[in-house]
């Protein structure tokens, strides 16, 4: 019974950490491609690109793990990387409508004047 409950326990942990990993990754993700293109983008073609690179290291990862034999690739890590990617996509965008309060500068206005 104990082994049971531990292994449930690790099985989840699992999935917690690949959805957890790809919050960061689609975050940090959202964010290079957001500061770093100097044209505007819409919001739904960021997140798509987001979604899309996401996916696709998702996928190349599993495919790496057909190469290595203590490793099995499986579509379910996929979808569960894609998911934690459109959680990380979901809490970029609304972090990313937010004005500031009056009398407060955002750090994007602070250093406007420094880029080239």
């Amino acid at each position: 019974m104990a082994e049971e409950a531990t292994s449930g326990i690790i099985v989840v942990m699992r999935h917690c950490a690949h959805i957890g990993e790809y919050v960061v990754l689609a975050l940090l993700m959202w964010r290079a491609i957001r500061w770093g293109i100097s044209v505007s983008m819409r919001m739904s073609t960021l997140c798509g690109l987001v979604l899309l690179g996401c996916t696709f290291f998702a996928a190349s990862d599993e495919f790496h793990q057909t190469f290595v034999k203590s490793r099995t690739p499986s579509v379910r890590d996929v979808l569960l990387d894609v998911g934690g990617a459109s959680i990380g996509l979901l809490i970029a965008a609304s972090f990313a409508n937010r004005r500031p309060k009056d009398g407060q500068t955002s750090i994007q206005s602070q250093f406007a004047d420094v880029r080239l």
